[in-house]
């Protein structure tokens, strides 16, 4: 197997979007980097039974509305 060519594997900090924090290994970032989640388990309607609502954040939701307003969506 050829040696040097994966990326490296160390500690970061996953923030979800409640504040709660926890300590995982992942290839993303530098070791002891803040990943700050827009979406997790806690906040996706797939993962919760539908019970919480994504947010707007962008507008892409009422874009999205607006542009096709009279078609019935």
């Amino acid at each position: 197997m050829r040696e040097n060519i994966h990326p490296d594997y160390h500690f970061i900090e996953v923030k979800l979007t409640d504040g709660s924090t926890y300590i995982t290994r992942s290839t993303y970032g530098a070791d002891g980097q803040t990943l700050s989640l827009d979406i997790d388990p806690s906040a996706h309607p797939a993962w919760n039974g539908g019970s919480a609502r994504l947010m707007d954040t962008g507008g892409r939701v009422s874009k999205f509305k607006k542009k096709y307003e009279g078609l019935g969506f």
